[in-house]
């Protein structure tokens, strides 16, 4: 007959514990990080669409500005001291001193824009909360100065058209500029 004889047991040191936890630990940190690069992504993400927003708005007006021009006889330059209607229109005969210092204290509204449902304008800060989606801070407005005559070809009166357009908040801004020349009720883009 054999007799099982107990052998003597090895003192357990706790390694593959020590591990799993070091392990759980990397795996959580590796989480934490990759969380956190998501809402930076997800507010780069929305930056970026405001930014387009506001230079499509920008580029609405500019564009309605060179069709106002090209579309009527060339209009009067004048001193313009307020926000108009692009109803009305207006052509400035000195640029603004600062496009950069929004909002301009003269120019065009470009009220087309905001007829639609779609393009709807909410100021933000009167209303005292975000802008829904699809909703725009403010009407984008153009600014168009009479620069006298061409001095090259093609022959006929040169204008500066600065547009700014926003996206949903006042710190989604875009500008944007052309040069246009009108000879005989024709405009031709100086612009590349």
């Amino acid at each position: 007959m054999s007799e099982n004889i107990p052998l003597p047991r090895r003192r357990q040191r706790g390694i593959a514990l020590i591990t799993a936890i070091l392990l759980l630990l990397v795996m959580t940190i590796m989480a934490i990080s990759m969380m956190r690069n998501y809402g930076v992504e997800e507010k780069i993400a929305g930056n970026t669409r405001e930014k387009e927003r506001a230079l499509n708005a920008a580029v609405s007006a500019q564009q309605y500005a060179e069709y106002w021009l090209s579309a009527n006889t060339a209009p009067v330059a004048s001193g313009c001291v307020g926000i108009v209607s692009s109803n009305i229109g207006q052509v400035c005969s000195a640029p603004l001193a600062n496009f950069g210092a929004l909002p301009w204290p003269s120019g065009v509204t470009y009220t087309q824009f905001t007829s639609d449902l779609i393009n709807g304008v909410t100021n933000t800060l009167a209303a005292g909360n975000n802008a829904a989606q699809g909703t725009y801070y403010a009407a984008p407005v153009f600014y168009i100065t009479d620069l006298g005559p061409n001095k090259g070809t093609p022959v006929g009166e040169l204008y500066q058209i600065d547009a700014a357009g926003y996206g949903g908040t006042p710190n989604a801004v875009a500008v944007v500029e052309s040069t246009y020349v009108i000879t005989s009720n024709t405009a031709h883009s100086l612009d590349p």
